[in-house]
């Protein structure tokens, strides 16, 4: 048998590849060289192995590495904010904060966020944000990886400003210029419309041009509450499907965040056209937007992904909390165990994310050829050590801080629980002193 020579052998008592459902790899192996997975399987099959590093997981379990699909990173400086008040009333308020945020506040609240997402297991994410040079930078030094996208906004109130528009869609080029396939390939960039009621017709069509010239991903909220969906039929006679739809926006390429609000016809058009929904449950039930209709989505064929939003609206980078928040829902409102399984939950937050950013090909699963993200998750923590059924452990019982170790792109960044690519206790207190600046401003 051909001796393998590799750069890391990780070794778990339990391995989920994900693909295909159902499978869980008992006593298991992951051999990596240049960052891709190069052999997968049982210990017992594997191959002589010559490996540079290897992570020894006894008593864990090793997963894809999460994949947060939707959120604003630096928000992180904005937890509490006008937290009991409903999104309308709590967007002004976080406008209003955000109007004093320069580049080093982003840049300390994106290291924040980041930190905590790589701490509890989330090696992918996509943002959408101003100043998202320094969500960025902040993703490049820290070895995460991301999909970003500058939040462009020319119609606040539903009133156009052209000079806004002209500026949005330049600022986004000149990010995309400067930030696309940065980190060899780890960072890509997305366009990124705020919203149907934040964005012009002439903002929205000219972004989808540019992220189908680009071959990028269109980021746009979508849907979130009763109140946008009625205030633009009002408008345009039409929900933000059928309105996006007929400015020619949606497709394959696009991530709609929320879809909370979204009738069986819409869900129809969505799937057609191949767009993918984000999830942001913690998010939607915080500012009391409502449940999105995800087993019906699922049911369509839509891809749904899962992610947490900002931590303004959710307080929490977790996504662990998220899987479990997201099953319960489903569960509960339709009086159904099976509506939303343990596997559904699992796979939005891995292979559903990556396909939602077009990293399908890249990450998402456990299997030869892909990058090597993944994460060990400890099993003989007290709350874990019982669990018979590791998939729903993970989901209902797990938090990240069951999360030992993290990997991307064949590199360890999460080692024992400790960071090693940041020096956790200065980016807390840079961040926790931007944030009292801005409170207290």
């Amino acid at each position: 048998m051909t001796r393998l020579n590799v750069d890391l052998l990780v070794l778990a008592s339990a391995m989920i590849p994900v693909d295909p459902p159902g499978l869980v790899i008992r006593d298991g192996y992951v051999a990596v060289e240049g960052g891709r997975i190069v052999s997968i399987g049982r210990r017992s099959s594997m191959p002589p192995v010559s490996a540079e590093e290897v992570v020894e997981g006894r008593g864990m379990v090793a997963l894809p590495g999460l994949v947060n699909a939707h959120t604003h990173v630096a928000m992180t400086l904005l937890r509490g904010l006008a937290s009991d008040r409903p999104l309308d009333e709590w967007l002004r308020e976080i406008w209003r904060v955000e109007a004093k945020m320069g580049p080093e506040e982003v840049l300390d609240g994106a290291r924040l966020g980041i930190l905590e997402m790589l701490l509890s297991g989330t090696t992918t994410f996509s943002d959408m944000y101003f100043h998202e040079d320094s969500v960025a930078r902040a993703a490049l030094e820290s070895g995460v990886r991301a999909v970003l996208s500058y939040g462009m906004i020319d119609a606040p109130g539903w009133e156009r400003d052209p000079d806004k528009t002209v500026k949005e869609l330049r600022e986004a080029e000149r990010f995309i210029e400067d930030w696309h396939m940065a980190g060899g390939g780890r960072i890509r960039a997305a366009v990124g419309p705020h919203a149907p009621y934040t964005c012009s017709e002439e903002l929205l069509r000219a972004s989808a041009e540019l992220a189908r010239s680009r071959g990028l991903r269109l980021h746009i909220h979508l849907s979130e509450t009763r109140r946008e969906v009625e205030e633009l039929r009002e408008r345009a006679g039409e929900g933000p499907p059928s309105y996006l739809d007929s400015l020619g926006v949606l497709g394959p390429n696009v991530l709609a965040a929320h879809g909370v609000w979204l009738d069986r016809e819409e869900i129809s058009l969505l799937a057609s056209k191949g767009a993918s929904v984000v999830h942001c449950p913690a998010s939607n039930l915080k500012l009391a937007s409502g449940i999105a209709p995800v087993a019906d989505m699922l049911r369509e064929g839509v891809n749904v992904a899962l992610g947490t939003d900002g931590p303004a609206s959710n307080d929490s980078l977790d996504m662990f909390r998220e899987m479990r928040l997201a099953a319960l829902l489903q569960r509960g409102s339709r009086l159904d165990p099976r509506a939303l399984t343990s596997w559904d939950v699992l796979r939005m937050a891995t292979v559903n994310g990556a396909r939602a950013l077009g990293l399908a090909d890249e990450i998402g699963t456990l299997e030869a050829g892909k990058r090597a993200d993944l994460i060990l998750v400890d099993l003989r923590r007290p709350h874990l050590s019982t669990q018979r059924d590791p998939v729903s452990a993970l989901v209902f019982s797990a938090t990240g801080d069951d999360v030992d170790t993290v990997i991307v792109d064949g590199r360890v960044i999460v080692r024992a629980r400790r960071i090693m690519t940041m020096d956790a206790g200065e980016v807390v207190e840079r961040a926790s002193r931007a944030a009292t600046r801005l409170a207290s401003g």
